[in-house]
């Protein structure tokens, strides 16, 4: 594995990150000063799910074709656009455009995952998408600090601080990330042909994991639209409370994906993660309405991310694993694609549950994710870390 390369793609995606971070924070709250209610903001969050979708299912193929350079490139030129429109909103439709718009430029994460895939061999895989992880956990910890220090200088002010850091991120990338797909290697398959999602299913080795990859982001997603609404009526959390709720997220994540999950992994295999994963997540987002200080709340949420931390790299480098080099961002564009349908119908059920019962929308998102580790039973087990094992012992 080239560090050299390893570090671009990671600078890569934390700068993309961390403009992530700088709206999410603040977008329920946002959201609402526009008029929106529940069924309004889940909207806001399905529609960025739904884009992920539709742009998972083309840049990940795209790439395979073209090469992960120019789909990073021109994903992160719209990103730009993106941002630029969230800070100029004016109206709820506006805000609703951006989130279209940074929802595609968001399905470039199978490219950079693809990317990833092309610069690390089977056995070191799944501890490379750790540290991509990892970026994502430090853009979660900076974004929302350096989102709410730009509030203080108005509304448009996080939006182009976000531009900023992507435009950065176009001129930084443009000029030091090499390609890393070899010409011989690139297959040219349908760009509009939503086979290749089938085609996953179908796989016998790849159905479960398929299937976790539905349920888990359809759990979560529907979680993160009940919680902020549940913790500004029951405890009067504010934008400060979600920042800080963020940070804690994005800390606990780089810490794990950063250098704790390649410990771990090597030791227990991916599928005991995902399995574990989901099972901890299953049980820190259903406790939450019985939760009566905001104290109580950042520990479990603290659970929750640990629970994510070793779940996401895991379930990732599984797929990547399973994948032919030649596919890579084939199947990892399906699998991103199938977990964004599920982060794109988890707000409104979720939602459409919490204005029934804030208790019932937790312990359904709750019990979603624990269907999710069941599923997980039935994932392959991997063989190439007791190899690894004796490999680093000798």
């Amino acid at each position: 594995m080239s560090r050299g390369r390893f570090g671009v793609i990671f600078f890569t995606v934390l700068i993309d990150l961390i403009g992530f971070g700088i709206v999410l924070p603040i977008l329920p709250f946002y959201a609402q000063r526009f008029g929106a209610a529940g069924l309004g903001y889940g909207g806001v969050i399905g529609v960025f799910s739904l884009m992920q979708f539709v742009a998972t299912a083309l840049l990940g193929k795209l790439s395979d074709r073209v090469g992960r350079r120019p789909v990073l490139l021109t994903t992160m030129l719209v990103n730009a656009v993106g941002y630029t429109l969230f800070a100029f909103a004016g109206s709820y439709w506006v805000l609703f455009l951006s989130r279209v718009v940074s929802g595609f430029a968001g399905g470039n994460i199978s490219a950079a995952q693809a990317y990833m895939a092309d610069i690390t061999t089977p056995a070191e895989r799944s501890r490379g998408m750790g540290v991509v992880g990892a970026a994502f956990g430090i853009g979660f910890s900076l974004g929302p600090a350096i989102g709410g220090f730009a509030a203080h200088f108005g509304t448009a002010a996080p939006g182009l601080v976000a531009v900023g850091l992507s435009l950065a991120n176009f001129v930084s990338a443009y000029f030091i990330l090499p390609e890393s797909l070899k010409t011989e290697l690139r297959v040219k398959r349908p760009l509009l042909d939503l086979a290749h999602i089938g085609d996953a299913v179908a796989r016998p080795k790849l159905r479960p994991l398929m299937a976790v990859w539905a349920l888990v982001p359809l759990a979560f997603a529907g979680y993160t639209v009940a919680l902020p609404l549940h913790a500004a009526a029951a405890l009067g959390w504010k934008e400060r409370e979600m920042a800080i709720l963020f940070t804690i997220i994005g800390v606990t994540a780089a810490s794990v994906q950063g250098y704790f999950f390649g410990k771990i992994v090597r030791r227990v295999g991916e599928r005991a993660l995902v399995i574990a994963g989901t099972f901890g997540m299953a049980l820190a987002i259903a406790v939450v309405p019985f939760l009566s200080s905001s104290e109580l709340l950042y520990g479990w949420t603290f659970v929750l991310a640990v629970s994510n931390s070793v779940f996401a790299p895991a379930a990732t480098g599984l797929v990547s694993v399973y994948a032919d080099p030649n596919e890579q961002g084939t199947v990892l564009g399906a699998a991103q694609a199938i977990g964004a349908l599920g982060r794109t119908a988890g707000p409104p059920l979720i939602g459409t549950v919490y204005d029934a019962s804030a208790i019932m929308s937790f312990v359904l998102a709750g019990a979603i994710m624990a269907i999710a580790g069941l599923a997980a039973f039935s994932l392959a087990p991997m063989a190439h870390h007791a190899k690894e094992i004796e490999e680093v012992g000798s």
